[in-house]
């Protein structure tokens, strides 16, 4: 019974264990642009703080779609850029229609 221990501990001593673990990758800087990308959507309407936050999610996303993964960088520079033609087009008419009286 002692050999067969013996046995068992010097057969278990030279073996390697790998353990092969996927890193988690992950884009906060692009997640962040598009989190207040979607903020702005809501709060477009506000003068400053709306604007603040579309021009923060609008550089936060842009910096995040030189990082990997991309996918949420993209959305939210899509979203912010969408975002800021519409604003700049609801503002333009407005003056345009204020400059007509």
């Amino acid at each position: 019974m002692a050999e067969e221990i013996k046995t068992n501990e010097q057969s278990n001593a030279g073996q390697t264990i790998i353990i092969n673990q996927q890193e988690k990758k992950s884009n906060g800087v692009g997640t962040a642009g598009f989190v207040l990308a979607l903020i702005a959507l809501f709060l477009g309407w506000v003068p400053v703080l709306g604007w603040i936050v579309w021009v923060l999610g609008l550089i936060l996303s842009f910096v995040g779609v030189f990082k990997k993964p991309k996918g949420m960088a993209i959305a939210g520079l899509v979203i912010s850029l969408i975002g800021i033609i519409l604003l700049l087009t609801v503002f333009g008419a407005l003056l345009g229609t204020a400059a007509a009286f």
